[in-house]
């Protein structure tokens, strides 16, 4: 299947126990053509001037990078790309006054995950964020076409995961989800699968006729993986 017939991409701000936070999250527009991966490791290369070849001794391993190029246009819309789009991802780069350490009164930007379906995920800080505006409104020149160049800086050492299975907490190894406020079941089905195609599995299973109206507080089965 094509990168265009998958389920879109997205970038998820993390809170500090490396949850998604809903209200910062950028569902990428079209999905990349590419994924680029990247890892260094550090040799120390040994002295044998009797040899040809030299020893290697292992220094340490380097993060894995992701590099992503992707592409916004909201010129049908005639609205700023930056506000729909693009300022959301720059806002990953910056200080996060509410990740600053008490002790140290150090801060620092938040980490992310880029997840495309249920096998790609990523956790990882912005490292590098490049916007380039190449198409802008005649009238008053609001920019409407983007492309964007990010590169993330792996801090989890996974790089293509599933999902884990849901703990058990019902009849059939099924797990119960307590709906919060602003709670979507795109949203659930995104945290509980990767996978936020998924949520038509949640609204059957729990019989929602009312799929777009969800009460906090509601408790809904969650389907085993």
């Amino acid at each position: 299947m094509s990168a265009a017939g998958l389920a879109k991409a997205i970038i998820v701000k993390l809170d500090k126990q490396n949850r998604p936070v809903q209200s910062e999250s950028v569902k990428v527009m079209f999905n990349p053509k590419e994924l680029v991966f990247t890892k260094h490791n550090t040799w120390k290369q040994g002295e044998t001037p009797q040899a040809n070849v030299p020893d290697f001794e292992f220094g340490s391993g380097g993060a894995t990078t992701l590099t992503l190029e992707l592409f916004f246009d909201t010129y049908a819309e005639r609205k700023d790309v930056r506000k729909v789009y693009t300022d959301a991802i720059y806002k990953m780069t910056l200080v996060d006054e509410r990740l600053i350490d008490e002790k140290t009164k150090k801060g620092r930007p938040p980490t992310v995950r880029f997840q495309w379906g249920q096998t790609v995920g990523f956790d990882a800080v912005i490292a590098s964020i490049t916007q380039r505006f190449t198409l802008f409104l005649p009238d008053d020149g609001m920019p409407v076409r983007a492309t964007v160049n990010v590169t993330f800086s792996q801090v989890k050492d996974a790089l293509f995961y599933p999902r884990q299975n849901p703990t058990s907490g019902g009849a059939g190894g099924e797990r119960i989800y307590t709906v919060k406020e602003g709670d979507t079941l795109t949203w659930i089905a995104f945290n509980e699968y990767n996978d936020a195609t998924q949520w038509r599995r949640i609204a059957d299973a729990n019989e929602l006729t009312q799929i777009r109206r969800l009460i906090p507080g509601a408790k809904l089965v969650i389907p085993h993986a």
